[in-house]
């Protein structure tokens, strides 16, 4: 029962991650180079690379969240994309009053979700996923302990004290 709710607690949890990045993903998807522009503005360089290798992230990591594959890379990759987008696109310390506000209650947004992903790396994706159903046990009636299995080929042992029974021809 507590493994069922630990399960569901883990499908709640992936499904809340990726819906904060895969809308905005879809959304930079659609308008590449809007974001290259913008990045543009922070002086990155190279601009037109990173927002399309950041929209990759954005939009398959987030399937794969939601899917439960890979999960420590997905994880790791999700909570650098995560940080790294806090730290140029959400640079507080350059604003001053409100703004600086509303930065900086970006920016730490953007580290939780990091620190989320990280606890995803580091859990996994529960039994209710791509994972968890192909590392699922087979549903084969356990073997009676004491007994070890015959090794394919492997002559059948004798009873000990008992001769063997030849067949008379």
């Amino acid at each position: 029962m507590i493994a069922r709710a630990q399960d569901g607690l883990l499908l709640s949890s992936r499904l809340l991650l990726a819906a904060a990045l895969l809308p905005t993903g879809i959304a930079r998807a659609l308008n590449v180079s809007g974001f290259a522009l913008t990045l543009a503005g922070t002086g990155l360089p190279a601009p037109n690379a990173v927002a399309t290798a950041a929209v990759i992230v954005q939009v398959f990591g987030p399937l794969a969240l939601l899917l439960g594959v890979l999960p420590r890379l997905t994880g790791l990759a999700l909570a650098a994309f995560a940080a790294a987008m806090a730290v140029l696109l959400h640079p507080f310390w350059h604003y001053a009053g409100p703004a600086a506000v509303a930065e900086r209650t970006l920016f730490l947004a953007d580290l939780g979700l990091a620190g989320g992903f990280l606890l995803y790396a580091l859990t996994g994706p529960g039994a209710w996923s791509w994972q968890g159903w192909r590392a699922a046990p087979s549903r084969q009636p356990a073997k009676p302990a004491g007994k070890a299995a015959p090794r394919p080929g492997a002559p059948a042992k004798r009873a000990a004290g008992r001769a063997p029974v030849r067949a008379a021809a």
